[in-house]
C-alpha cells in the first residue's frame, strides 16, 4: 500500500476549502501515479476530483453539508455505523484515542477521533501492515458507505470504494440493508446493524493467521487497540 495516497483520499473526503480546490492538481497526480494498478479506482477518483475541481466552492460546500451532515446514513464518523448514540461509542473512543496516542498521533482537531478523514490522516504516518489491517477490520462500514453514496449517486463513493481496494477488500459487501431513504435515525441504523451476523475480526481476513474475533462490529474496537507485533 502507498501511505500517501491514503493522506490524498483524506484530504478528498474532508470539508472542501479553496485549499482543496489548489491542491487538487497534485492529488490527481498522485492519484495517477500511486493506483495504476487499479485503473477503475483511479479513474473513479480522478473524476471525483475533477468534479471537486470544476464545481463552485459555495455550492460545493452546501453539497456536502447536505450530504454529510444533515443525515446519519453516510455519516463520516466510523462509530455512528456501529454504536449509535450508545455508550459503547464513548469506550470505542476511549480505545482510538489511546491507538494514535501509542503512534504520537496528537489531535489537534476539533473533530471527534472516529472521523474517518482524520483516521486517514492517521493511517498514512504509520506501519503499512498495520494500517492495512485495520482497513480490513473496518471494511464491512466502508461497504456501507459505498453502496449508500452511489445510491445517491455521489461521486464521493469513489472514496470508500478506494479504501476496500486499497485493503484487498473490494469483494466486501455492506454488512446491512442500508434504511429507508427517509429514515437517518439511531433506531433504523442499530435495527440494520441487528439484522446481519457481523464480525469485523481476525477470522474474516485471509491474509491473517492468528487471532480472534468478537460478535458485530465492536471486534474493529479491539482490534485496533490491539498493538500490532513488530
Amino acid at each position: 500500500m502507498t501511505m500517501r495516497i491514503l493522506k490524498a483520499l483524506s484530504a478528498l473526503l474532508d470539508y472542501p476549502t479553496a485549499d482543496l480546490q489548489s491542491a487538487l492538481p497534485e492529488i490527481r497526480a498522485m492519484i495517477a501515479s500511486d493506483l495504476k494498478p487499479s485503473q477503475k479506482t483511479a479513474a473513479a477518483l480522478d473524476k471525483m476530483a475533477a468534479d471537486l475541481g470544476d464545481s463552485d466552492l459555495i455550492e460545493l460546500q452546501e453539497r456536502y453539508t447536505s450530504l454529510f451532515d444533515r443525515g446519519r446514513s453516510v455519516a463520516l464518523h466510523l462509530y455512528e455505523h456501529v454504536h449509535g448514540d450508545s455508550r459503547d461509542r464513548g469506550s470505542a473512543m476511549v480505545a482510538l484515542m489511546e491507538l494514535y496516542h501509542r503512534h504520537g498521533f496528537a489531535l489537534d482537531s476539533s473533530e471527534l477521533p472516529d472521523y474517518l478523514p482524520l483516521l486517514l490522516e492517521f493511517l498514512s504516518q504509520i506501519d503499512p501492515q498495520e494500517a492495512r489491517g485495520i482497513l480490513r477490520d473496518a471494511a464491512p462500514i466502508f461497504a456501507l458507505l459505498r453502496d449508500r453514496l452511489d445510491k445517491r449517486q455521489s461521486v464521493y463513493a469513489a472514496v470508500p470504494a478506494a479504501l476496500l481496494a486499497l485493503a484487498d477488500a473490494a469483494a466486501v459487501a455492506a454488512p446491512v440493508r442500508p434504511p429507508e431513504e427517509d429514515d437517518d435515525s439511531f433506531e433504523a441504523l442499530d435495527r440494520a446493524w441487528d439484522e446481519a451476523a457481523v464480525t469485523f475480526g481476525p477470522e474474516n481476513d485471509p491474509h491473517r493467521t492468528s487471532g480472534g474475533g468478537c460478535g458485530k462490529a465492536s471486534a474493529w474496537v479491539q482490534a485496533i487497540n490491539t498493538p500490532s507485533p513488530r
